[in-house]
C-alpha cells in the first residue's frame, strides 16, 4: 500500500475502518484479493513477482498491512521482501509485541505496517525508534511515519472523519474517498529525495500515470462484534476493472 487511512475503536458499531491504495507499476505481476488454495484461511492479494502481499486477513481475525517508507538519499537496503513481512504476521500465532521482537528489521528496506492479533493494534517500522501501540482515533499512514502530515494524508483523514461524523458508513462511500485525484502545490510537498516532478506527481492520493499508478483500493468495515466487511476496487492503466467483496464472521473484540 502506499496510503492507508483508518478509524481505530473511533465509532461505536465499528472496531477498525479502513481504506487503502496500493500503488505499483502496471506491469507488475499481481493476484487480487482472493482466499489462496495454498492456505484457504488467508485472505489477500499477491504480488507474483516475490509472493509476498501488502494487506492481508485470516478467519481468526489477524490482520497486517504495508506501505513503503520512501527515501530517495540511500540505497535500497535489505535483501528480504517486504511483502513477507505481512505474511509472516498473519500466519504466525505471535502477539503483536512477540512479532515485534522477533522481526529482524534490517533484513528489509524502508517499511510501515499495521498489525492486529484480534486483541491490539500495532504500527513498527524499521525507520522508526520505536513501535508503537495504536490509540482509539482516525490515523494516516503514507510512505513516511504514522500520522507524518503528509497533505494527502491528511486530506483523506479528514474526509473520513466527515464520512463517518456523517452517520452514514458504507464501503462504497470509502471506495470514493480514496479517489481524490488532486496534486498539491510545491511548498506543500514533502522532500524524499526524488524529483520535484515525481514528487507533484506522487501527492495526490489516487495515482494514475502511463505505467504507474494506484492498483487496487481496499475497504475493511469491522464490527466489534466480529462481522467484516472487505471490498477492493482493481485498476489498471484505463481505469476500474474487477471488484470483489468478502463477508467474514471474524472473533468479536472488546469495545
Amino acid at each position: 500500500m502506499c496510503l492507508i487511512v483508518f478509524a481505530y475503536k473511533y465509532h461505536p458499531d465499528y472496531k477498525l475502518i479502513l481504506t487503502a491504495n496500493r500503488d505499483e507499476f502496471f506491469p507488475r505481476p499481481t493476484r487480487a484479493m482472493q482466499f489462496w488454495a495454498e492456505q484457504p484461511e488467508l485472505l489477500a492479494g499477491q504480488d507474483l513477482e516475490q509472493g509476498g502481499t501488502w494487506l492481508g486477513m485470516n478467519r481468526n481475525g489477524r490482520f497486517s498491512a504495508l506501505t513503503n517508507h520512501r527515501n530517495g538519499r540511500i540505497k535500497a537496503q535489505g535483501k528480504q521482501s517486504r511483502g513477507f513481512l505481512a505474511l509472516d504476521f498473519i500466519n504466525s500465532n505471535l502477539s503483536c509485541t512477540d512479532f515485534i521482537k522477533a522481526t529482524e528489521l534490517p533484513a528489509y528496506d524502508g517499511f510501515n505496517q499495521l498489525i492486529d492479533d484480534g486483541h491490539s493494534l500495532y504500527y513498527l517500522s524499521n525507520r522508526s525508534e520505536q513501535p508503537a501501540q495504536i490509540q482509539p482515533g482516525i490515523h494516516g499512514l503514507s510512505n513516511a511515519l504514522l500520522n507524518t502530515p503528509w497533505p494527502k494524508s491528511d486530506s483523506r483523514k479528514s474526509a473520513l472523519k466527515q464520512v463517518i461524523d456523517s452517520g452514514e458508513i458504507n464501503a462504497e462511500q470509502l471506495i470514493q474517498l480514496m479517489e481524490n485525484k488532486d496534486q498539491y502545490p510545491d511548498h506543500l510537498l514533502p522532500d524524499t529525495g526524488i524529483s520535484q516532478d515525481w514528487e507533484r506527481k506522487l501527492s495526490s492520493s489516487f495515482i494514475q500515470m502511463e505505467n504507474y499508478g494506484t492498483r487496487a483500493t481496499t475497504v475493511i468495515l469491522q464490527k466489534y462484534d466480529g462481522q467484516t466487511e472487505i471490498l477492493e476496487q482493481n485498476y489498471d492503466h484505463s481505469g476500474a476493472i474487477e471488484r470483489k467483496r468478502f463477508m467474514l464472521q471474524l472473533p468479536a473484540s472488546s469495545a
